[in-house]
């Protein structure tokens, strides 16, 4: 039997006796040790939100770091809320005019330390800036200047970085038009405070204001205004003349679809802008129309009484005191109404006035808006400079009925045109969009007789008189040329120095729109064989308008058809008509009444330009 060997014996082991102070020594180190990990860790976590606050302030958002603030310094005033304007749209909903978002710079100078060292300091990042003018803003006990109004991001983080204790910034808005010159008459514009000054900005300021979020749309059709602005330069340049306006309206509601006036500005920069690019020609500048105020007489005529085929002497001159008046290349002969318009004989319009009488005259210029201020919505309009009853005689009846001794807008006279073509109600013109559909408001100042008699003789003046240029062929154009010498400053005409327009109105058999086109001073040339009279200046360029505006307006050129040419069309005299028989000449030059006419072929029409020469 095998015996399992004997293990060794354990060694024995040490005791190790500890004490109480040892222990409690012990204790005390655990719980220190325990106390220096919690204070560890939250010295670790304020470092820790203190490097990422850091972080966010330098890298992540510099634009919106923490600003030093002198504590012994009373703190800086709080800005003014910014301007907030509704944006400005045209018909289509392009944008005229719109409020963009930025930051301003200001200042309050008791917080600044040294005003000439934050001067040199401000402008290594604005160099813009006038040191001298910055350094007195820096200045002084106020509490608020402003430094710069509009700063970009990358300005605002190096300002920022300059760490210059009592500048803030404030979040603001600038006006900003798109359109730049386009339409900046109409739109106006606003001062460095976003307070409207000028046009639909001054005019609807407050609407703007309380309504920031509703767009104010205009009646203005911006590709109208392009082509028209377009036509009207080019004729300015082609005839070397000073300045040019236009206007395009829609007969039936008296919408403005467009409103040039040139030379114009920028928009954007209107402190860069002269006195005679910030006028506006069409609602402030008032000018003789000339004989587009035919329309209105042989309107007023019919009115009374005159038939179409009745007419006046047109043979001799006219004599009145010291004046004479005469016809440009006349006819020499007693012409009917038609004749009258397509040849623009002031003889026959003054005789055909004078006949109408002073009071009736006067009353109907008043019924048709010749004598008052526009209602548009634009602060900027003129009042017509007309006689005062007092001072009105049979002579100024006579000039104003070839549109001289009377000064009026281009806007009066193409809303004429359009109250005359669309069957003679009158509306105020107006820069407010018309939702489709709406009839506005008019007053009836001409019979629908009279309009559609009118609206054929002036297709009559477009296709054998003095308009021709203005025709386009599928659109049907009538309407009335006008050239009249300027005034001086004294008074009396300036020689050489005219201004020739165009007032007419599309298609004529069922009119929609009215286009009117003017050049201040135009010269001669040699494609116009020396003249410079509306015929060749204004007509063609009116022309250029239509064809180019029509397409735009959803128009396509139509036919002449038997329905159309019935609507449109008369002879330019009564001949071939039964029972027509016309006077001889009368040798009066006294105004003659109304007679029946005989027949009398019709005559090319030369260009016109009026006459009223002292003797």
């Amino acid at each position: 039997m095998l015996r399992r060997p004997a293990m060794p014996a354990d060694p024995p082991r040490a005791v190790v006796r500890v004490t109480q102070p040892d222990l409690m020594r012990r204790a005390i180190l655990d719980k220190t040790r325990g106390r220096l990990v919690i204070a560890a860790f939250g010295f670790a976590t304020l470092f820790g939100a203190v490097a990422l606050k850091l972080a966010m302030a330098t890298v992540i958002h510099p634009a919106e770091p923490r600003r030093a603030v002198a504590l012994s310094r009373p703190p800086a005033p709080p800005a003014e809320a910014p301007v907030a304007r509704a944006t400005v749209t045209d018909r289509n909903g392009e944008i005229l005019a719109v409020s963009l978002p930025l930051t301003a710079l200001y200042a309050n100078p008791r917080q600044i330390e040294n005003a000439p060292e934050a001067a040199d300091r401000l402008r290594r990042v604005l160099p813009e800036l006038d040191r001298e003018r910055l350094i007195q803003r820096l200045s002084g006990e106020r509490q608020f200047a402003y430094i710069a109004r509009a700063l970009t991001p990358r300005q605002v983080a190096q300002v920022n970085t300059l760490g210059i204790p009592g500048l803030y910034f404030e979040e603001a808005e600038r006006r900003f038009f798109p359109q730049g010159r386009t339409a900046a008459h109409i739109i106006g514009g606003v001062d460095v405070d976003g307070n409207g000054i000028a046009g639909v900005e001054r005019s609807f300021d407050q609407r703007l204001r309380a309504q920031p979020n509703e767009r104010l749309r205009l009646s203005l059709d911006i590709r109208v205004q392009l082509a028209l602005r377009e036509a009207v330069q080019r004729a300015i340049d082609e005839f070397n003349g000073i300045g040019g306006a236009g206007v395009v309206m829609d007969v039936n509601t008296g919408e403005v679809l467009s409103m040039v006036s040139l030379p114009d500005y920028d928009a954007n920069d209107v402190g860069a802008a002269t006195n005679d690019q910030r006028f506006n020609r069409v609602t402030v500048g008032v000018y003789e129309p000339g004989s587009t105020f035919k329309l209105l007489t042989a309107s007023m005529a019919l009115e009374n009484g005159l038939q179409p085929w009745q007419g006046y002497d047109a043979s001799r001159p006219i004599s009145v005191g010291r004046f004479t008046i005469n016809d440009y290349r006349g006819k020499g002969r007693w012409l009917a109404l038609p004749e009258i318009l397509a040849y623009s004989s002031n003889l026959a319009s003054a005789h055909m006035a004078a006949a109408v009488g002073v009071n009736r005259h006067r009353d109907f210029l008043q019924r048709m808006g010749m004598t008052a201020r526009l209602r548009i919505e634009i602060p900027e309009t003129a009042l017509p400079l007309v006689p005062s009853q007092r001072t009105w005689r049979e002579l100024n009846t006579m000039t104003i009925g070839f549109g001289h001794g009377i000064s009026v807008t281009p806007l009066h006279v193409a809303t004429a045109g359009a109250t005359i073509a669309n069957g003679g109600i009158l509306r105020q013109p107006t820069i407010l969009a018309v939702p489709p559909g709406t009839q506005r408001e008019g007053t009836r100042v001409i019979s629908e007789r009279t309009s559609e008699i009118m609206r054929r003789m002036m297709r009559l003046v477009v296709t054998d008189g003095s308009g021709r240029g203005a025709d386009v062929p599928g659109y049907f154009v009538g309407g009335k040329t006008g050239t009249a010498q300027k005034t001086g400053p004294r008074g009396g005409y300036l020689e050489n120095k005219r201004i020739a327009a165009f007032i007419g109105a599309f298609p004529m058999y069922a009119p929609r729109y009215a286009v009117y086109v003017m050049v201040d001073e135009p010269k001669p040339n040699a494609r116009s064989h020396g003249f410079a009279t509306a015929g060749w200046v204004a007509a063609p360029a009116a022309g250029m308008v239509i064809s180019r505006i029509a397409p735009i307006l959803g128009m396509l050129p139509e036919p002449v058809t038997p329905e159309i040419t019935r609507a449109i069309t008369m002879p330019m005299n009564g001949r071939g008509i039964p029972g027509y028989n016309p006077p001889a000449a009368a040798p009066a030059t006294r105004p003659a009444a109304p007679a029946r006419p005989s027949g009398q072929p019709a005559a090319a029409a030369p260009q016109r330009e009026a006459s009223l020469v002292p003797r």
